[in-house]
């Protein structure tokens, strides 16, 4: 039997799944998922965010999420606003890794976007994070916009930059 592999907005039912899932793997970060999920939730709910889901033979796989409203982005000037699209939570499970799954859902969410107006994408990165840098270049954001720090709900500090990539 082939894999059915499919891309979609997520619905309320599917981020309740995906995040208990989170919250199950996050080990002493419990309660920094916690409040990310109850957040995440409410903010799907008044359309401040586009939850995408990666699902393969009805598991939920890999996700990313577009925030569309700077009130729940942190740092959000240059980052948000009616043309330009703040993306997060790239997150695909262990074993489903390298396998093509994500790139599938990231062109799903770009289309979407540029469906709905937007020409502009960013995103930010741990500054001291090569790995994840590297991934973000691969897809294109390489330019650099500004660097601050963000706050975790359990006032852990880290230091961020941000890139951004037009939507062609």
């Amino acid at each position: 039997m082939a894999e059915q592999f499919m891309c979609k907005i997520a619905s309320i039912g599917e981020m309740n799944t995906k995040w208990d899932y989170e919250i199950a793997h996050s080990g002493k970060d419990r309660e920094n998922w916690i409040i990310w999920k109850k957040q995440n939730i409410e903010n799907r709910k008044r359309g401040y965010i586009i939850p995408y889901y990666g699902i393969l033979d009805g598991r939920i796989i890999c996700e990313a999420t577009a925030m569309i409203n700077p009130e729940v982005v942190q740092n959000s000037d240059g980052l948000v606003d009616g043309h330009t699209v703040y993306l997060s939570a790239f997150r695909t499970i262990d074993g489903f890794r390298g396998k093509g799954y994500f790139s599938k859902l990231f062109r799903f969410m770009i289309d979407d976007l540029r469906q709905r107006g937007y020409t502009k994408a960013t995103l930010g990165v741990e500054a001291d994070d090569k790995k994840n840098k590297a991934i973000y270049a691969h897809y294109g954001f390489s330019e650099y916009i500004k660097s601050d720090k963000e706050y975790y709900p359990d006032k852990t500090v880290v230091y961020v930059e941000y890139y951004g990539k037009m939507l062609e």
